[in-house]
């Protein structure tokens, strides 16, 4: 009998305020929802009350590590101390390399109306951390997405989707941490298998529906729910009611995480010339 990835939790998120008090649900990285190597915080946003989100997020520093946000509602736009402007629109990505230093701002362009998303935090390994900092605006239009036999609509954010027979490349590819994000949305009554490599670290989001895993014991999980899977065996998800659901898999890096607010390094001194190099204004 093929084996299953074991659950290893299940967890809701945590109500939390960021940036100027946007309200939104922190899945991974607050308080008792720990890292899940080489992932370090999963935010969900999602309100149709503009007071939860129209202060937005003014400008801010990070260092060390990738910002991923992906809106499934709503506009957001970005502008960096680099010079990068971006507008986020519903089912558009911006992947933001903060690498060695960026100084960026999240503000909503609308007023009123729904406002639903993520933002997933992707670890950089040691080597990179210092690296150029880089921006990526991905259109809706550019992600690449498919329809499995079963009826299962999948948007290939990142690293490549195979179910055995269909295969999909992603907008974006990372050689160290291999990340894969699908949205993956499953109608009712629908089934889906997609093929990750043994090793990798596997997290579903179920942010509609309901979701059934085949696994050791079967289980349903409603929405609100993060799971957490071994790094080895396959994957089989199923609806009977459907789904929307976040896959998130990566590689992890296995290297020392220090991290003060914004900023993620390696060690307390990097922490310290991270500081240093905010207040001096030369944090790039």
């Amino acid at each position: 009998m093929t084996q299953q990835r074991r659950i290893i939790s299940i967890q809701p998120g945590q109500p939390a305020s960021d940036g100027a008090g946007v309200r939104l649900n922190r899945v991974i990285g607050g308080p008792g929802l720990e890292r899940f190597d080489p992932f370090l915080m999963l935010d969900e946003f999602a309100t149709d009350n503009p007071d939860d989100y129209i202060a937005g997020f003014p400008p801010h520093p990070h260092r060390g590590f990738e910002t991923i946000t992906y809106m499934l509602e709503g506009r957001m736009r970005h502008e960096d101390h680099l010079g990068n402007v971006g507008l986020l629109g519903s089912g558009g990505v911006q992947w933001m390399t903060a690498a060695r230093g960026i100084i960026h701002s999240e503000m909503p362009e609308q007023e009123s109306g729904a406002m639903r998303g993520f933002q997933l935090w992707l670890n950089l390994p040691a080597r990179d951390k210092l690296g150029e900092a880089g921006y990526r605006d991905i259109p809706a239009a550019d992600i690449p997405r498919l329809v499995t036999r079963t009826g299962v609509e999948v948007v290939v954010i990142a690293g490549e989707f195979d179910d055995g027979e269909q295969r999909q490349v992603g907008a974006v590819q990372r050689p160290h941490t291999q990340p894969q994000l699908f949205d993956l949305r499953l109608a009712p009554g629908s089934q889906v298998a997609p093929r990750l490599a043994d090793g990798q670290r596997v997290m579903l989001y179920v942010y509609e529906g309901q979701l059934q895993l085949a696994a050791a014991s079967a289980q349903t999980v409603g929405a609100g729910r993060l799971i957490r899977l071994s790094d080895e065996g396959q994957l089989q998800l199923a609806s009977a009611q459907g789904a929307g659901v976040l896959l998130i898999a990566g590689t992890p890096l296995n290297e020392p995480i220090v991290q003060y607010g914004p900023f993620v390094m390696n060690s307390r001194e990097e922490i310290e010339q991270a500081l240093r190099d905010f207040w001096d204004g030369v944090l790039a």
